[in-house]
């Protein structure tokens, strides 16, 4: 995919102009323009040189995208033209409607032609003040595409120009209008301007990401610390974090102990532990200990540049729903301008003043607003992705967002998803005469020179109890089955019942205490010696805290739940009915899941909730792939969302947002076609033989620059 800068966008009607002029293009494969980032992605086997090409064709500006840098010269630039437009604005006011309506002295030189020479003069001061409008509208016309700058530069300067004729055939005598020309393109740019403040608000959450980035990071070379600029860390290099100071790359702790603010990425309030061989991420906050870490990831690898680059593209993408705005914009402008011909020919032919026909065909032109419709899907989609992010929520695209808020159906992995997705030591039952310490320290005795999962559990369930292990000799594993060693010269053997069975005779009631304890989803574990029965250890991958409260939330959503998982179906039966999820999928291997998730698409629409490594295939066949826990890799290329955190409650906060956002831009679009349908008829004049409705263009301006405005502040409510 390609990525560029579009310039020169104004409204709904652009972007549609500048996409169907890009995918015209031979071997371009999709192409979406964002009016609201100024921003478009490309498809396809195709040069940039050609897109370039196309675009200025078309009468915009186009580049290649650098990076998401959102500093605001916009603003700064509409102040600047909307106090020099009301400063002369004034003026013309004053001359045009203070001295005639109120008495308001004038010089006694100016007689009524100088007095309309003065207005036509301080009008063209304004519309030159103004003239990106006029620019860019005409250029628009010219090239076939016009626009909202097209309606507002033909509203104006007709008025100006019909002034103009009239002020030179009437001596000044006769209606002008220059204080409308001018009004239009002030009253506009008062909409553009907060309009324009609006839509910085949009993009707080992706600012505020990239103003975590630190500047600097301390280095260990030779013993010494020396401090350097980010650029400056490499692959490799070893950096020291103090108390206080945020991380600046990713990295893995070497040295140190410390709990770390990780609430910048992953929305996780509570501080994470950090101890040797743990991962940091860059921008997070060292809230306690000094650590020593290598860096593994820098630039724009580290998992916060991951995270503002996927929220900058789910921004640059298009919603389907934006379909209906896009289809209308099309068409939108080109039948303004005809519906603002046929208004003046209408009142021409039915005996009008050419005053009033012409005042009522230039309302058409102003009081429409395509662009309301070009901001009403954008503008909602980036509050919300980026609400989205600040809670540990990555959605990659708009259509992504859009889907998950239609989600009937989410398919739960098992290990890693619903459990901790490592084993834990559940239960010790020592048997008659042993100590549960003795038997723990000769499990894990037994256990520390062993590579198993299993182990792993059963030795830092005894470094918990601070139960010490012994030496051993003579270790011998078999595999699948258990394992043996000398311990103070005695053989110790651990496994399961099978193999345990083979060296001593395994009492019935053990037998049937390990049946019950594996109807309880937990693996029993058998210890012996060649004479004497030690006892048993429950290992099982338990569930999260969260699990339940989650799952409970998705039903009340409305949503069906159903695990997927590898396990067997006695150990996910029991995962299952602790956890809550309405059906169990057992004995699935992963290139199965994907016939499972076609199974369940016939039901309604899926999301499959996964690793995002073993449950790939699943994760892509699925409407909506969501990678749950992937805080240190977060670009996972088979998942549509990402999960930073390691909890379902993410799932739960990503439909909330996706329905939130879904029902924002439903609502947006209501209004931005309900203003042009109720209003457009008032400005043609159609109730005016009913009711003596009219509308001044003047306040067709204002209305139209409302518009744009209340969609934007509607968006911002999601936040």
């Amino acid at each position: 995919m390609q990525k560029f800068s579009v310039t020169g966008m104004s409204c709904a009607a652009c972007s549609a102009r500048v996409e169907k002029a890009v995918r015209g293009i031979q071997g371009v494969t999709s192409c979406s323009v964002n009016l609201l980032t100024q921003s478009m992605n490309v498809t396809g086997d195709v040069s940039a040189e050609a897109i370039i090409s196309a675009v200025t064709n078309a009468g915009y500006g186009a580049s290649r995208w650098e990076s998401p840098v959102l500093k605001d010269t916009e603003t700064p630039a509409l102040k600047k033209r909307l106090i020099y437009s009301l400063i002369f604005l004034a003026a013309l006011l004053y001359c045009s409607m203070a001295h005639p309506l109120l008495g308001w002295p004038l010089p006694g030189f100016l007689g009524p032609f100088e007095t309309g020479i003065v207005q036509m003069i301080l009008a063209l001061i304004v519309m030159v003040i103004n003239r990106k409008f006029f620019v860019n509208g005409f250029s628009s016309l010219f090239h076939g595409g016009p626009n909202m700058d097209t309606l507002v530069a033909l509203g104006s300067g007709v008025s100006f120009l019909y002034s103009a004729v009239v002020l030179g055939t009437t001596a000044g005598k006769g209606d002008l209008y220059f204080e409308t020309a001018a009004m239009i393109v002030s009253l506009i740019t008062v909409g553009k301007l907060l309009e324009s403040i609006s839509k910085g608000r949009t993009t707080d959450a992706l600012k505020s990401l990239m103003n975590l980035a630190p500047k600097t990071a301390t280095l260990l070379r030779d013993g010494e610390e020396i401090p350097v600029e980010i650029e400056a860390v490499k692959v490799g290099d070893v950096f020291i974090v103090k108390p206080g100071e945020s991380i600046p790359v990713d990295g893995i702790v070497l040295e140190g102990n410390s709990a770390v603010d990780e609430s910048a990425l992953s929305g996780e309030s509570i501080p994470v532990d950090k101890m040797e061989n743990s991962p940091v991420s860059a921008a997070t906050l060292n809230q306690s200990g000094f650590l020593k870490c290598r860096a593994t990831r820098v630039g724009e690898d580290t998992t916060l540049s991951q995270v503002i680059q996927l929220v900058s593209d789910a921004a640059g993408t298009k919603a389907p729903i934006a379909k209906v705005a896009d289809r209308v914009a099309g068409v939108f402008v080109p039948a303004v301008i005809l519906l603002a011909v046929l208004t003046f020919c209408s009142w021409m032919l039915v005996g009008a003043e050419l005053s009033f026909a012409l005042s009522h065909a230039i309302a058409v032109l102003v009081v429409s607003c395509p662009c309301a419709l070009g901001l009403a899907t954008p503008v909602a989609i980036m509050v919300g992705s980026g609400k989205a992010a600040k809670n540990g929520i990555l959605f990659k695209t708009s259509a992504s967002l859009e889907s998950t808020g239609k989600i009937q159906i989410v398919a739960l992995d098992k290990t890693g998803t619903i459990t901790e997705g490592n084993p834990q030591v559940t239960d010790v039952f020592p048997a008659e005469g042993i100590l549960q310490t003795e038997l723990l320290q000769l499990a894990a005795t037994l256990e520390k020179k062993s590579e198993h999962p299993l182990a792993k559990a059963i030795l830092a369930h005894a470094k918990d109890q601070q139960i010490p292990t012994l030496e051993s000799s003579e270790f011998e594993t078999f595999t699948g089955n258990g394992l043996k060693a000398k311990i103070a010269d005695q053989e110790i053997f651990g496994g399961n019942q099978k193999f345990i069975s083979t060296k001593f005779k395994v009492p019935a009631n053990w037998i049937e205490r390990a049946k019950e304890v594996a109807q309880e989803g937990k693996t029993p574990l058998f210890f012996a010696t060649a004479e004497k029965f030690l006892g048993m250890v429950a290992v099982a991958d338990v569930i999260k805290s969260d699990s339940a409260s989650a799952i409970e939330a998705l039903k009340n959503l409305g949503i069906r739940t159903v695990m997927l998982t590898g396990d067997n179906e006695r150990t996910a039966k029991a995962i299952a009915k602790k956890a809550g999820v309405d059906k169990v999928i057992a004995g699935v291997l992963p290139g199965e899941k994907d016939a499972e998730i076609r199974r369940l698409q016939a039901e309604g629409i899926v999301a499959m909730v996964g690793d995002g490594i073993n449950d790939a295939p699943a994760l892509t066949r699925a409407q909506v792939g969501m990678a749950i826990g992937a805080g240190t890799d977060v670009a996972i290329d088979a998942a549509d969302v990402v999960l930073v955190k390691g909890s379902l409650w993410g799932v739960v906060d990503a439909i909330r947002i996706s329905r939130a956002t879904l029902r924002n831009i439903r609502q947006n679009l209501f209004w931005a076609f309900f203003y042009n349908v109720a209003l457009m008829p008032v400005a043609a004049g159609a109730y005016y033989a009913f009711n003596g409705w009219s509308m001044h263009p003047i306040l067709g301006a204002a209305a139209m620059s409302i518009s744009s405005f209340c969609v934007v502040m509607n968006s911002l409510r999601l936040r």
